[in-house]
């Protein structure tokens, strides 16, 4: 019966209750929770047990209570150890099952209760000859690798770990595409930096991947393998290797196509995935110019006859997908809207005074005449007939914070648009004096997060000096937040102290709580009675209770004054109001006056379909016609592939080939010339080497004549100098007369010597060297010349001495 009854509850919208961290539903899932890891509990009852929990797996915050509150991962993963022995058990598989999708893109405790055994488990049964045990297993495994440093480091330190990375490269090989993901997200998660995951996701596979991934995604067979696959590229885009053999991948610009075509799905988490794709893209400068001319390139470029089948009818206008998702219904999941916007952004700061401007100017145009039409403020006639869509968008942006900050963002984007679109900048100032925009502002002046505090300064900034802007209401809607966080935070703290007085209370005054109601009445008033006339309380116990009831009332005065803040706000708020009423009845007649001008313009463009119409389904005949050609163009194209491989191949080798043969040749060229130059310098020095023997044989000839002169000049040197011997004597005996004359002979003996080294150093040097004949011939005249001079000399000391005795001298001077 309780599982009947349970059931029938699970069939109902009671998430928000049993998750709501009330008592009772608390109590209820803990007792479900413990009657399930019991290992006692029959296999029946625990998988109507998780049968009925997993239902609630799907919700954010079921999910978020799981993990958090209740350790469902724990309460599983100690089923599974209980039944490691009989893997095969329906339970094992269905406790598999949610806890993989329990654990999808959270963060699991490393900390958990049987969290290491359950790695264990996994790790040795990834090899079980049951595909659908192998699938959650490594499905399971690539959750709690993923972005988890404890749990990758827990499986590189287990002993078989090589035995490990064996089996999951084995897998690869799998005939399920599924599996295929699975292990090579374990993989780069555990090696992508390491030698192995190096070598896995080089540049020669990492195509092939490439390729995996995109046929995944486009054509996938389930939201859970293609979820798989986005993140798989999502993480292997943060290695710039990776990154940059994507912008290098020559599929790149079809399977961005094929992507892109994914945006006009109906599912909104499908969208979600693929605008998170896009957006990881965009984080690669060379990426984000690729899927910005994807997106903004006019129509016609896309449709070519060449492209595969299928790429014309999905990628057709994804920037009208992407204003689809952004201006959807806002009932819907919520992380749809933010990638929508944050992929918007990153188009918008790529096509900025780039050449892809012209092409955005119209999409723009599109988005924020949509988007201008949830912001403005409805008129009061009007009221009842707002769309449920926009009356969510409205009331929403004035009340949640992410609509907030999605406001503020939208105002940046304006902003830096407003230069280059037309009636941008009207738009985007008539926004900033909107009473409505205080809530955004203020909200994100007193936020905690310094990104939209930055922004709405800037916002801030060009909204200040415009004339109605509500700076008043803003000061007071900043000071009311203020207050509020921070008497909010005094009151968590009093509260505390409040709740342990009233415990202490309790504890001594026991028969206090047993009174009757009339008399616990009676005693607050006559406290009441004491505190007004001023009568002191002496009890201890009683002063407490009365603190206790003092920080109630100032926290009621603090209520009350936050109230009387929000009213004097209110009231300024309607005074502006009253003012924006009269120009919004102006806006109005306008509206109506474009309204009858767009109907005109309606009915053109409705003829106009018609015709286009008619073209289209032309066009569409024409489509199928080259489909079938494009068919058997593929075919052919892939016989013709093959040949250009080998083509390629043999080119490759031509060219390996025609570059030796080049160097060679360049090689040969060189030396020749080398050759050349070295024979003439060859001949050269042999012509030299003939003159310069003759010039030697010349010099020896003329060094030996002179040798003989020099000879016979040696020997009248010596018998001279025998003479002059002899005249010396003669001298001394002279001593007194020619004393003068002595020191000229002394003189010239120097001189003399002086010529005789000079003489030695000449022929020594003649010997060595390669004189001239001339050289010589001068140097001889020169001292013939000193000779001579010596000669009248001595005459001169002759004179002096006697005539026999000068003509001696001059005898023996002149030979």
């Amino acid at each position: 019966n309780s599982i009947l009854v349970s059931y029938d509850v699970s069939g109902l919208k009671c998430g928000g209750v049993l998750f709501s961290g009330q008592v009772l539903p608390s109590e209820c899932l803990s007792g479900l929770m413990e009657v399930a890891g019991d290992p006692n509990t029959s296999h029946a009852l625990t998988g109507s047990i998780i049968f009925l929990l997993a239902q609630f797996v799907s919700d954010g915050e079921a999910k978020e209570a799981f993990h958090s509150s209740y350790n469902f991962t724990g309460t599983l993963a100690a089923i599974i150890h209980c039944n490691r022995t009989t893997p095969e058990e329906p339970l094992v598989l269905q406790c598999l099952n949610v806890l993989q999708r329990l654990t999808y893109n959270v963060k699991t405790l490393h900390c958990a209760s049987h969290i290491h055994e359950l790695i264990s488990f996994l790790m040795q049964h990834v090899q079980s000859c049951n595909d659908d045990i192998v699938k959650a297993c490594l499905g399971l495994m690539a959750n709690l690798c993923r972005h988890d440093i404890s749990v990758q480091s827990h499986i590189k330190s287990q002993s078989n770990v090589k035995a490990f990375y064996r089996a999951l490269i084995n897998l690869l090989g799998h005939n399920c595409l599924t599996v295929v993901i699975f292990v090579l997200s374990i993989l780069s998660s555990l090696t992508l930096n390491e030698e192995v995951g190096q070598k896995l996701f080089n540049a020669k596979n990492i195509h092939q991947t490439f390729q995996l991934i995109f046929n995944i995604t486009v054509n996938g067979d389930g939201t859970l393998t293609r979820n798989y696959a986005v993140d798989l590229l999502v993480d292997l885009l943060k290695n710039p290797k990776i990154a940059d053999n994507l912008t290098k991948y020559k599929h790149l610009s079809v399977c961005l196509s094929e992507v892109l075509g994914l945006l006009h799905t109906k599912d909104p988490d499908t969208a979600s995935k693929v605008m998170e794709l896009l957006v990881a893209l965009c984080s690669v400068p060379v990426l984000r110019k690729h899927v910005c001319e994807t997106v903004l390139r006019p129509p016609a470029a896309r449709l070519q006859p060449g492209t595969r089948k299928g790429v014309q009818a999905r990628g057709s206008e994804p920037s009208l997908a992407l204003v689809h998702w952004v201006l959807s219904p806002l009932d819907g999941p919520e992380q749809c809207y933010m990638q929508a916007l944050s992929l918007l952004a990153e188009l918008f700061e790529e096509a900025i005074d780039s050449s892809l401007c012209s092409s955005a100017q119209s999409f723009v145009e599109l988005l924020l005449q949509e988007v201008l039409v949830l912001l403005q403020s409805p008129d009061s006639t009007e009221g009842d007939q707002l769309t449920p869509h926009r009356t969510s968008f409205v009331s929403l942006c004035i009340s949640s914070k992410v609509c907030s900050q999605v406001v503020l963002k939208t105002l940046e984007l304006m902003s830096h648009l407003r230069q280059q679109m037309p009636e941008m900048e009207t738009s985007f100032y008539r926004i900033l004096q909107d009473q409505r925009m205080v809530t955004p502002l203020s909200l994100a002046l007193t936020s905690n997060c310094r990104e939209y505090v930055q922004v709405a300064l800037r916002i801030l900034v060009e909204a200040a000096p415009l004339p109605d802007f509500p700076s008043i209401i803003l000061g007071y809607s900043i000071a009311a937040n203020n207050a509020y966080c921070q008497r909010d935070g005094e009151l968590s703290i009093r509260s505390s102290s409040a709740s342990e007085d009233v415990s202490l209370v309790g504890k001594s005054f026991p028969i206090m709580h047993a009174e009757p109601p009339g008399s616990a009445y009676q005693s607050i008033d006559s406290l009441i009675e004491k505190l007004q006339s001023g009568v002191e309380v002496k009890d201890v116990h009683m002063s407490e209770i009365i603190d206790v009831y003092e920080q109630k009332l100032s926290a009621l005065a603090c209520k009350e004054s936050r109230l009387q803040d929000l009213l004097e706000a209110k009231a300024l708020a309607l005074s502006q109001a009253d003012r924006l009423i009269a120009q919004y009845r102006c806006q109005r007649a306008q509206a109506e006056a474009e309204a009858r001008k767009l109907a005109s313009l309606l009915k053109d463009t409705e003829r106009k379909k018609e015709d286009l119409q008619t073209e289209l389904n032309d066009h569409l005949l024409e489509v199928e016609r080259l489909k079938s050609d494009s068919q058997q163009l593929l075919e052919h194209n892939g016989r013709l592939q093959a040949v250009a491989d080998q083509h390629q191949e043999l080119k490759g080798t031509y060219n390996q080939l025609l570059s030796r043969y080049d160097k060679n040749e360049g090689m040969l060229k060189e030396l020749q010339a080398a050759h050349i130059s070295l024979t003439q310098q060859a001949e050269g020095l042999r012509k030299t080497n003939e003159g310069l023997k003759l010039q030697q044989e010349r010099t020896v000839a003329e060094l030996t004549e002179k040798e003989q002169q020099i000879k016979g000049l040696k020997t009248d040197v010596l018998n001279k100098e025998r003479k002059i011997t002899g005249l010396q004597n003669d001298l001394r005996r002279q001593e007194e007369q020619i004393h003068e004359m002595e020191e000229n002979v002394s003189i010239l003996r120097k001189e003399l010597n002086k010529t005789e080294q000079a003489r030695k150093d000449t022929s020594i040097k003649a010997s060595s060297l390669e004189l001239q004949k001339s050289q010589l011939e001068a140097k001889v005249e020169k001292m013939e010349e000193e000779l001579s001079k010596h000669t009248q000399m001595i005459a001169m000391i002759h004179s002096l001495s006697s005539g026999k005795l000068k003509g001696e001298i001059t005898a023996s001077l002149s030979l």
